[in-house]
């Protein structure tokens, strides 16, 4: 990252790239703040990345393996984060982090800083003993399963999804003044008029977020196959997971009749397409369900990552928002009951997110952190 020398005009995001859901909080907050405050110098940054690349690079390999192949591994690891000892002021693997945040203080001056990820608020702590530091709004990514990590060091302000996220962080100790319910920050894109030919040529259609394994991904294929064979589209984008799904999608999209199947790579369209589509098949992950939310378009969950993702899912299908299924026969009997009868189930479920979708969230949470932040040179 390029630091900016202009002091008191900087506002600081920081990150990690453990999972999307940070990211997509960082980036879209960040967004939101400079549509807010034009020319306003705004930096995100995954300091964890920056200060110890080599270790991270291997934890993130490490992570996106458990939560795949080895979820029974990761609740136990998930478990182990909420003990004191992993936040306390001496622990070691802070310092360099510690180091890296005062230098960049020092030098740079932000005038705020915002965190979506929990364990910057333990390093500011520590920092905070021996000097002052900016204001710290921590955007909490979790929903209702709150992990005792987001709160074990103070922040000035918490940003939460949800009124019911709101009261889990309160009986883990925070006071009800520094928590502020905005929403999930998504896209902005969200709160934009579609392009004109999005619509699409009335066909029904599913869209596909893959993140299991290969195998998965191809046995769900083939449970869908009767449903796509009575006219229904799908579109299916890979993303970061073209290389492992490759030939299992070559093989299956050569099977149906053409224009059944639309295979995308990296795109920037995902809010286009949660729009514009009557169901879909994701995960539970934070930055994607609100996404589902933000669009009001019904989700099959066909995969939650024990831990931090179950409150998540909780939050849709407690609300008949969302289904929640363990096999891909289940998921592919669950696109069917949304699509069947002309979508009736589907209207019903886009009804039932009128109150919980937050479009807006990215610009709510802006909001809500730059009163605390100091003015600007």
């Amino acid at each position: 990252m390029i630091f900016l020398r202009q002091r008191w005009c900087v506002i600081w995001v920081l990150t990690a790239g453990f999972g999307d859901g940070h990211n997509t909080a960082a980036r879209c907050t960040a967004d939101a703040l400079i549509k807010l405050l034009p020319g306003e110098k705004v930096e995100v940054t995954d300091l964890i990345s920056e200060v110890q690349p080599r270790i991270a690079a291997v934890m993130k390999a490490a992570y996106q393996v458990a939560i795949i192949h080895c979820p029974a591994a990761w609740r136990l690891t998930y478990k182990m984060l909420a003990k004191p000892q992993m936040t306390a002021p001496d622990a070691a693997w802070q310092l360099p982090l510690i180091r890296a945040v005062e230098e960049i203080i020092e030098r740079e001056r932000p005038r705020l800083i915002l965190s979506t990820y929990p364990v910057y608020s333990a390093v500011l702590a520590a920092l905070r003993a021996k000097r002052p530091v900016p204001p710290l709004v921590t955007i909490i990514t979790d929903s209702v399963s709150v992990h005792p990590i987001w709160v074990s060091a103070p922040s000035d302000r918490f940003c939460v999804a949800d009124d019911d996220t709101q009261r889990v962080v309160e009986k883990l100790g925070v006071s009800r003044d520094k928590i502020r319910v905005t929403g999930f920050p998504v896209s902005l894109a969200f709160t934009e008029p579609l392009p004109a030919d999005a619509a699409g040529d009335g066909r029904q259609r599913i869209l596909y977020l893959p993140s299991t394994p290969a195998r998965h991904v191809k046995a769900t294929l083939e449970a869908l196959r009767p449903v796509l064979m009575s006219g229904v589209r799908l579109t299916l984008p890979v993303g970061k997971h073209g290389s492992r799904l490759y030939h299992v999608l070559r093989r299956f999209t050569d099977s149906l009749p053409p224009g059944t199947m639309e295979i995308v790579g990296w795109t920037p369209r995902i809010p286009e397409f949660l729009r514009t589509h009557d169901v879909v098949i994701c995960k539970a992950g934070g930055a994607i369900l609100h996404e589902v939310l933000a669009a009001r378009i019904p989700a099959v969950i066909d995969y939650v990552v024990p831990g931090q993702e179950e409150g998540n899912a909780e939050m849709l299908t407690s609300r008949d928002c969302g289904i929640r299924t363990h096999s891909p026969p289940e998921t592919a009997a669950a696109v069917q009951s949304i699509l069947t009868n002309d979508g009736a189930a589907g209207r019903r479920m886009r009804a039932n997110m009128m109150p919980l979708s937050v479009p807006d969230a990215a610009i709510k949470t802006a909001q809500a952190a730059l009163k605390l932040a100091h003015p600007p040179a």
